[in-house]
Formats: C-alpha cells, structure tokens, sequence
C-alpha cells in the first residue's frame, strides 16, 4: 500500500473546504451578489477621470470613484475598494447602474434602487450599499463645484 499524495489530499481539502464556503455564501448572499462580488465589472482606477472621490464606510472599507463625463453623461466609471465582497457588490452593481446616466439621473439613484439589483443584503451588510451610493454621489458631487 502507498503512502497518500500529500499534493491530492491538500487539494481534495482545498476543495471542500471551498465547496463549504461557496454553501454558507449562498444562504447569506443572493446569486447576483455573489457573481458581482466574484467578477466586478469597472474594477480599478481611471487615468484622466473628470471627477473622482474617496469615501470611507462606517466598517472601515474605502470606496473611490472615477467618472469620465461627456455632454453631462456618465460615459465611463470605474471604482476600487479595499472592502469586503459585499462592497465590492455594490460597487460593480452601481458602477454598471450608472454609466450612461446623466449626472442628475445618477444622483437621483438611491441605496434601495441599488439593493433591489443586488435582490437585497443582509442586514449587516446594508452600511454596503450606503457607502457606493455616497461614493458615487461624492464623485458627481466633484463635477458640479
């Protein structure tokens, strides 16, 4: 009889230990949470952004915005944040929620407008979707001044 490979038994666990996690995940977190949360669309930072700012949640996460604007529209938008996957959720979500808005049209989306595409948060998680909608307001904010 041969000894076990330890590479196959790391990876059998590795396995299922992600299998757990993907399980647990999925009775807390809706399906499209957890796919903005796992593929963010508009991750990363803009160069030549027209506004941008930087906010920081009641948790601790940071979010920041970059907006390209033309003929007052939300052409390209991008965001980072060193946040859990529920902020990252809420920030691919409202960045795609977003673009191609007008600034007053962006302005006027609210934390429910982004929860309802999310199909909700938990309630710890709901401080989330407050900090990508001031994020965003912040940003717009930025081109009116």
């Amino acid at each position: 009889m041969t000894d076990p490979d330890p590479n196959e038994m790391l990876d059998k666990l590795t396995e299922q230990l992600q299998s757990r996690i993907d399980e647990e995940e999925a009775e807390v977190y809706s399906e499209r949470t957890l796919e903005e949360a796992r593929h963010p669309s508009n991750f990363g930072p803009m160069e030549h952004a027209d506004a941008t700012a930087r906010r920081t949640g009641t948790c601790g996460d940071t979010m920041e915005m970059f907006v390209k604007v033309e003929a007052d529209r939300l052409v390209g938008i991008t965001f980072v944040t060193d946040g859990c996957g529920a902020t990252l959720a809420c920030g691919s979500m409202l960045t795609k929620m977003a673009k191609g808005l007008t600034v007053e049209e962006a302005m006027a989306i609210t934390e429910d407008d982004l929860l309802e595409r999310l199909d909700g948060l938990p309630e710890d998680n709901l401080h989330c979707a407050h900090l990508a909608i001031g994020t965003l307001h912040g940003t717009v904010n930025t081109l009116r001044s």
